[in-house]
């Protein structure tokens, strides 16, 4: 079996567009090993340019055969060409760059850094293959040269010292390492207009570099619209001075990268355009089991008038009508909690995206998700309350000996099976009156 590595030129072919589009990749053109390319032999998928690397692995799934490809995605209509029938196992999210497989020795003789021109595949050794192999490992899992686990502090100084990048700037690409720092403050950010939002789905909306003027895709900006490509980690901390905590690794939303707001310049001058990244976890940002789970409750206004539902909005209950009725129901149920005694608590930055915890006079840890109901999304809606707060739940384990879940709804369901469903799965299932239930666990 052999193991080889196919170039895309992407002036040539537009595999970006190609894969936006929807479209399957079952096959590749190339112009050399024609008769040793065969079924079962291994690929990794290559994209020269300035930000050159590898995006893919897979298998062939047969011999090399002749024919025209479809035209569509190329930059001219590249007539007969022989093929190979591929299988891509996996499209990476974040490229391997070129520059870690330059730096490693096993690849001194690949011909895809000697001769880079040279016509597709390209035939790796051995070696060169486990050197590619090992790059494509630290871009899906862990990057074994990032120590600092979610939730730590550490000096900025010190940070820099470690892993390189500015020590001035909000955004701190590092040339030493494969990582972007950024950098959230709330505090000193107001007064150049930058408002950074954690919002209820979860996701985290930070604004771009860039004091006064429009903010343009450049420097850090562009930097972290590319980091997917260049291979680079973004690496988000709380703080911009002195000591600063890190809150995870994020990546950006596929979907809807970036987009244009306004604001204030430093100082409070005239409104200008500013850049918006919408941030997602790339998993819980919380693993360090000694951090602290939540803050004192934050009660969200009852009275905030709504955003209009949206075919693609994300939580059904965090829209139009029912984004009141449930800011109203948590905010009752927080109540109902102090007045019990117990400690009512929001989730911190840190922790996942529960709508209201608590901690009794014992200690014993509770979370909850909170959900309107209307005869129309009942269904939809009790799944989708389940699901999350047992997501909670077992995120919050590993900081807490017992957690208890609980599912807090507008009234009673219409089916009472959804009761006995919660309590086969270890969740109470209650509603206004009947708030014994939900503090009982």
């Amino acid at each position: 079996m052999s193991t080889w590595l196919l170039s895309c030129n992407p002036k040539k072919f537009d595999l970006e567009g190609h894969r936006r589009d929807g479209h399957l990749l079952s096959s590749w053109t190339i112009a050399r090993y024609v008769d040793e390319v065969a079924a079962g032999d291994e690929f990794v998928l290559w994209v020269a340019g300035e930000n050159a690397g590898v995006v893919a692995y897979g298998h062939l799934s047969g011999p090399a055969e002749y024919g025209q490809p479809d035209p569509s995605y190329w930059a001219e209509d590249p007539g007969p060409r022989h093929f190979v029938p591929l299988v891509v196992d996996k499209w990476l999210d974040l490229r391997v760059p070129k520059r870690r497989l330059v730096d490693d020795p096993r690849m001194s003789g690949a011909t895809i850094l000697r001769q880079p021109f040279a016509g597709s595949p390209h035939r790796l050794t051995e070696e060169e293959w486990l050197a590619v192999r090992e790059a494509i490992e630290v871009s899906e899992v862990a990057d074994p040269g990032w120590d600092l686990m979610p939730g730590e502090e550490i000096r900025r100084v010190d940070l820099h010292a470690r892993f390189g990048g500015s020590s001035q700037n909000g955004i701190a690409p590092c040339s030493a390492t494969d990582n972007i720092l950024i950098f959230t403050a709330p505090s000193s950010g107001h007064q150049h207009g930058y408002y950074d939002t954690w919002n209820e789905d979860g996701t985290f909306h930070y604004t771009g570099e860039g004091q006064s003027g429009n903010q343009k895709m450049v420097r850090g900006n562009r930097a972290i619209l590319e980091h997917s490509q260049t291979g680079k980690r973004l690496r988000l901390f709380d703080g911009a001075r002195g000591t600063v905590r890190y809150l995870g690794e994020w990546t950006l939303n596929p979907d809807v990268p970036y987009t244009e707001d306004e604001a204030p310049a430093t100082g409070g001058g005239a409104l200008r355009k500013v850049i918006r990244f919408h941030l997602v976890p790339v998993k819980a940002t919380v693993t360090a089991p000694e951090l602290p789970v939540g803050q004192n409750y934050v009660a969200p206004d009852e009275n905030v008038a709504p955003a209009p539902a949206t075919p693609s909005a994300p939580d059904p209950d965090l829209v139009g009508r029912n984004l009141s009725t449930h800011r109203a129901l948590q905010n009752l149920l927080a109540a109902e909690a102090q007045r019990r005694g117990h400690v009512a608590l929001s989730p911190d930055v840190s922790d996942p995206d529960f709508d209201l915890a608590w901690r009794d006079t014992e200690g014993r840890l509770s979370v909850c998700e909170v959900k309107s109901l209307t005869p129309a999304n009942e269904a939809r809606q009790l799944r989708a309350g389940l699901g999350q707060v047992l997501d909670y739940q077992d995120q919050l384990r590993e900081r807490a000996p017992e957690v208890s879940a609980v599912l807090w709804v507008e009234r009673q369901p219409s089916e009472p099976r959804w009761v006995e469903l919660c309590q086969r799965v270890g969740v109470t299932l209650a509603w206004p009156g009947q708030e014994e239930s939900a503090f009982s666990g």
